[in-house]
């Protein structure tokens, strides 16, 4: 019979390489970044959120805080990695204010996450205390960030059209949400479960926004592929008779 620490193993091998796809999804604006050389008008906020959770949740997985979550730290020292290459660029890319920005929130993170370890590894004897302290940080700040898409909910619900909301994101973040919480359930962990719980809760929000928009979405897609078509069947005659014209003026 399979034991339950297998299950609970297996689930969170598969919520890491979920969790490393939505880590891996914003790759397509960076390569803009890096081509154009320039962040435009893109925000370096939700990389600096998602590095400041990710740091948290390595600290509370470390064997002196929290035993047995390896993969919790496996899947967060990665995020950790994958998002300071993210900031790297946007303050190689940045400039004036916006860089001076981005540093000082990068340095204030580095410099909470750094006195939250010492400070529970130091202060607190117990692993209990440690997880407790760490483990309500982190659902703090987790939450922070799964609310963080209702903006583009509030966008979604105001255009009636998911465009911006790709289905391929929300369909990802809820299983990533579904196989956290099973992990964290199958050895029962409050701190795991409740961020990711509200996770999946979120995300069956936007998979509902995308039933109830995906018509008017289509419609409104295809209203703009004819309106380009339009546009552009207009500049060809124009131009061929321009050219006529030009023709004539000739003869």
């Amino acid at each position: 019979m399979v034991s339950v620490d297998t299950i609970r193993t297996a689930v969170g091998i598969i919520g890491n390489c979920l969790s490393l796809m939505l880590f891996l999804s914003p790759l397509p604006t960076f390569r803009r970044i890096w081509k154009s050389k320039s962040v435009e008008q893109f925000s370096a906020v939700p990389y600096l959120a998602t590095l400041l959770n990710c740091m948290l949740w390595v600290v509370y997985g470390i064997p002196v805080v929290h035993p047995n979550s390896t993969l919790v730290v496996t899947i967060n020292g990665a995020g950790t990695v994958i998002e300071l290459v993210y900031v790297g660029l946007f303050l190689a890319f940045s400039g004036g204010k916006q860089r001076l920005r981005v540093l000082a929130l990068f340095a204030v993170e580095v410099v909470f996450v750094g006195l939250v370890a010492g400070l529970v590894i130091t202060l607190l004897p117990t692993h209990e205390r440690r997880s407790l302290v760490v483990g309500i940080i982190c659902i703090f700040f987790g939450t922070l960030m799964y609310v963080a898409p209702l903006a583009v909910m509030k966008l979604v619900i105001q255009t009636k059209s998911v465009e911006y909301m790709p289905l391929f994101l929300s369909l990802a973040s809820f299983f990533n949400g579904v196989c956290w919480t099973t992990y964290a359930l199958l050895r029962f962990d409050l701190f795991i479960t409740i961020p990711n719980s509200l996770g999946i809760l979120f995300c069956l929000a936007q998979l509902l926004l995308h039933i109830i928009y995906y018509k008017s979405t289509k419609e409104q897609l295809e209203a703009r592929k004819k309106e380009r078509e339009i546009h552009m069947t207009e500049v060809v005659v124009k131009g061929g008779g321009g050219g006529e014209q030009q023709n004539g003026d000739r003869r």
